[in-house]
């Protein structure tokens, strides 16, 4: 506990000097067992078959981080990465990222930049932000998290060619290029960092996020029985004004492969592109246990930012990479 104090602290004097000057850290766990089988228990040809090792965030991305992105690129915010919504955090359960001076000149903070506001506001996940807004944060992680405005080489290029995509129509057309690293995970990355079962490469997956095809409850009373995550369950787990429990909050439900809250919280983003919209899985604060199910399959225009809406980044291998790894896996190549 000392430990995450000093870090939050850290934070307080990052974000209210608007310096990018502390690095983002996003925790990942690996996802092996590559070319597993689908689950098609809800559909064909089912989701959750990855042909290739990656790693996935352990948690979603925070309020914390969010705002170190904010701080490096959007002093002025020419692609709308800020939501005025995140700096209401009772009525409309918002984050609490506060933005302070004028364009050209805007800084943020988490809360009113206080020890006590940053560490009980920074470890939740981010939530008002857009599938374009997350893609942004996915190239400036690519970039080696640039600060400068926001262009080519910090937010609109990277892992993907954005370069000033912001309506519905442009979202809908970007595409992960063949170099990226960071991204939003595909449709099938998340899915099988939350549902397959990790026994190898076969086609066997659990219901829920947490290693069980029991429903989970909620935390509220009981607390972390080991299949527990943040939802609505006739009260919500926690109530105003955090609504969203911190990174790691229920850390004995992790998932196979060791993520956390792919269930509940926030809903996270996938690049899925279902009709006009992209792709959303596992349900947020206000919802049931049932959206958190692999066969529920949501999805919301690119454009959306809401209070359960949030997202978590992959590390992808490059293509030059995975020629190694193939290769390597048929035993084309000798040491020398």
């Amino acid at each position: 506990m000392l430990k995450g104090i000093c870090r939050f602290v850290v934070v307080v004097a990052v974000c209210a000097c608007a310096v990018s000057a502390q690095a983002v850290i996003i925790d990942t766990v690996p996802v092996g067992n590559p070319g597993n089988a689908p689950d098609t228990r809800y559909e064909t040809p089912g989701y959750g078959s990855v042909s290739y090792t990656y790693n996935i965030g352990k948690y979603e991305v925070t309020t914390e981080q969010y705002c170190e992105f904010l701080n490096a690129v959007a002093a002025t915010d020419t692609y709308g990465l800020y939501s005025e919504s995140m700096d209401a955090p009772v009525s409309s359960n918002g984050c609490n990222i506060k933005r302070a001076g004028s364009s050209g000149n805007y800084t943020y903070t988490v809360g009113d930049g206080s020890p006590t506001d940053v560490v009980n506001w920074a470890d939740r996940p981010v939530n008002y932000v857009s599938w374009g807004d997350a893609a942004r944060f996915a190239n400036w992680m690519r970039n080696g998290q640039p600060a400068g405005p926001q262009g080519l080489s910090t937010t609109e290029d990277g892992s993907y060619f954005l370069n000033g995509a912001t309506s519905d129509a442009a979202l809908q057309g970007v595409t992960r290029k063949a170099n990226a690293t960071w991204v939003i995970p595909s449709e099938d990355e998340w899915y099988k960092a939350a549902y397959h079962k990790n026994d190898g490469v076969t086609g066997n997956y659990w219901d829920f996020p947490m290693g069980s095809s029991a429903v989970p409850n909620n935390g509220n009373p009981g607390g972390d029985t080991g299949n527990s995550a943040n939802f609505y369950d006739g009260d919500y787990t926690i109530g105003s004004p955090y609504w969203r429990t911190a990174a790691g909050y229920f850390g004995n439900s992790q998932s196979p492969y060791g993520t956390f809250d792919q269930g509940g919280n926030v809903w996270e983003w996938n690049e899925a592109v279902i009709g006009p919209y992209r792709g959303f899985r596992g349900a947020s604060f206000v919802y049931s246990a049932d959206a958190m199910r692999a066969a529920y399959r949501d999805y919301y225009y690119p454009t959306y930012e809401g209070a359960g809406g949030g997202f978590r980044v992959s590390e992808v291998p490059e293509p030059g990479t995975l020629v190694v790894l193939a290769l390597a896996g048929l035993g084309m190549l000798r040491r020398r």
